[in-house]
């Protein structure tokens, strides 16, 4: 019979990264934070959503524990909380390749 290799904290993070993927809009900001820290004005921008929605994303995505507020004056960027993150999402991306190779072709495609 298989043991438990993970404890109950471990499964709980995991599904706290699992539950933050599963919105697309939560995926598209860790995505992107895991380029280069971002103003929310601007992530709300490229992901074409409005500030209050990425307002709630951002809080939703601290709540989780994977994203941290950095105070710049008088506004507030955003960044990955922890640097094994950036490279977690880009193995993640592999996996999403593996899984539906026509998600992404041609050389344009910038996940790879």
């Amino acid at each position: 019979m298989p043991t438990a290799t993970a404890t109950v904290t471990h499964t709980a993070a995991l599904a706290r990264l699992g539950y933050a993927l599963s919105d697309a809009t939560r995926a598209g900001v860790l995505l992107a934070l895991r380029e280069a820290p971002a103003h929310p004005s601007d992530l709300a921008d490229a992901l074409g959503v409005s500030r209050q929605v990425m307002s709630n994303q951002l809080a939703c995505l601290r709540g989780c524990g994977l994203v941290e507020a950095v105070p710049d004056g008088r506004r507030t960027w955003y960044r990955l909380a922890d640097p094994h993150l950036a490279p977690a999402l880009d193995e993640l991306l592999q996996v999403v390749l593996f899984v539906e190779p026509d998600c992404c072709a041609g050389e344009q495609c910038t996940c790879a």
